[in-house]
């Protein structure tokens, strides 16, 4: 198990003084199970209780402290304290808690404080990089909502050199699957004749989006490492390792994405 390079942690907000109310999708949020849109999906199917009856009233109000919310027949409690973490993901690990062919994840890397936690966006089996994982709901909702335009920075090398009007048809967007591509940053990092390495800005998340892109030109991806995500930056932490987010860092996230 990888060590942390750094011991704090994130506290939550102010304790709710009893009688307090809250929306329940915000509680749900909140608790880590899930974003606020995916409590108002949770609620609206019927699967959430509040004191043994089901609650389907997107707009309904509970008290934390008196309440008794249930999911899956299990009772939901809030969160004690918020989590952040950056991990710099190996090549061979699998973005997902569990794997049937019993294949490496990422949690295997984590520390158990961090075993529940949910990521901010996914990277292949055969990508590297910077992945943000926590139990703050509010904050990934916002983090992954394509009205956020959320830049990713990725270094990739490729199997072939591009031309200018190659480099400048990704730029403009690309047909894969799920559709044409956003426009993007494509930089020539260095070249030759048998290859590039490019630096790539993206600001929306499509499966396997920049292999799909490069396939697009004619190219293959070698290595595909994610360098940047947000305001947040590897820097020299090491491949395998995580760390938790600094103050001053979990600040410049939030205010990145809570314009409104």
């Amino acid at each position: 198990m990888s060590l942390s390079l750094s011991s704090s942690k994130i506290s939550s907000k102010t304790a709710l003084k009893p009688g307090d109310t809250i929306r329940l999708n915000h509680f749900l949020a909140e608790s880590g199970i899930c974003s606020r849109r995916g409590a108002d999906n949770l609620i609206k199917s019927g699967q959430i209780s509040v004191n043994g009856e089901i609650c389907v009233d997107l707009g309904s109000k509970i008290d934390p402290l008196k309440d008794v919310v249930t999911y899956k027949d299990k009772k939901v409690y809030p969160q004690k304290e918020k989590i952040y973490v950056m991990l710099n993901k190996p090549r061979g690990y699998l973005v997902t808690h569990s794997d049937e062919f019993n294949r490496k994840t990422i949690y295997e890397l984590l520390p158990d404080n961090a075993q529940n936690l949910r990521y901010a966006g996914r990277l292949d089996k055969d990508s590297e990089g910077l992945l943000l994982l926590t139990n703050d709901g509010e904050l990934l909702n916002l983090l992954t909502h394509p009205s956020s335009k959320v830049e990713k920075v990725y270094k990739v090398k490729i199997n072939k050199r591009l031309t200018k009007q190659e480099l400048n048809t990704l730029r403009q967007g690309v047909q894969i699957e799920g559709g044409i591509t956003h426009s993007a940053g494509v930089y020539v990092k260095n070249s030759s004749d048998n290859g590039m390495t490019l630096k790539i800005v993206l600001t929306e998340g499509k499966k396997r989006e920049i292999r799909q892109m490069m396939e697009a030109v004619g190219a293959k991806v070698l290595r595909l490492r994610r360098v940047q995500f947000a305001n947040l930056k590897l820097k020299d932490l090491p491949i395998g390792r995580w760390r938790y987010l600094t103050r001053a860092e979990l600040k410049v996230l939030k205010d990145s994405v809570e314009k409104d």
